[in-house]
């Protein structure tokens, strides 16, 4: 089992899932700074300053003026501004993932394209001559003859 293991984990794709983790967990933090610290901004200006990660619904009662302090004193709430926010942070990186993987078909097209063009077609087999068949039909007939 535990050369089983070891094989599992020597293969490039668990390598590369490994890479793509880590790489994914870093640009989530980007992702997050994006729309936390220059999306949200503009969205505040269109909305009249509503600030989506602050909209909640207090079940139970209470009233609270941020959902951080409604969240300290224990209080059930429906934090529908941070789904808001994930669904936004969800469509920005799968868009830019979108871009990302698009990028790098429209590389890997251009470079099998060139090896396409340099790589030299293999010459046609241009079969037996008119000669070739007629000598090959002479000799079939004095075979027949002798």
């Amino acid at each position: 089992m535990l050369k089983e293991f070891k094989d599992f984990i020597a293969r490039g794709n668990v390598m590369d899932m490994a890479v793509g983790i880590i790489v994914g967990a870093a640009f989530t933090a980007i992702v997050k700074s994006l729309v936390d610290d220059l999306i949200q901004p503009f969205i505040g200006l269109f909305t009249g300053g509503i600030d989506f990660s602050n909209l909640f619904y207090t079940m139970g009662g209470g009233d609270y003026a941020t959902l951080e302090a409604a969240r300290e004193a224990g209080a059930a709430t429906f934090a529908y501004g941070a789904f808001i926010m994930a669904i936004i942070n969800f469509l920005i990186i799968a868009f830019v993932v979108f871009m990302l993987v698009r990028s790098i078909n429209k590389i890997k097209e251009a470079a099998e394209k060139k090896e396409e063009e340099a790589a030299p077609e293999p010459a046609a087999d241009p079969g037996p001559s008119e000669l070739d068949i007629l000598i090959e039909i002479r000799d079939s007939l004095k075979a027949r003859e002798g």
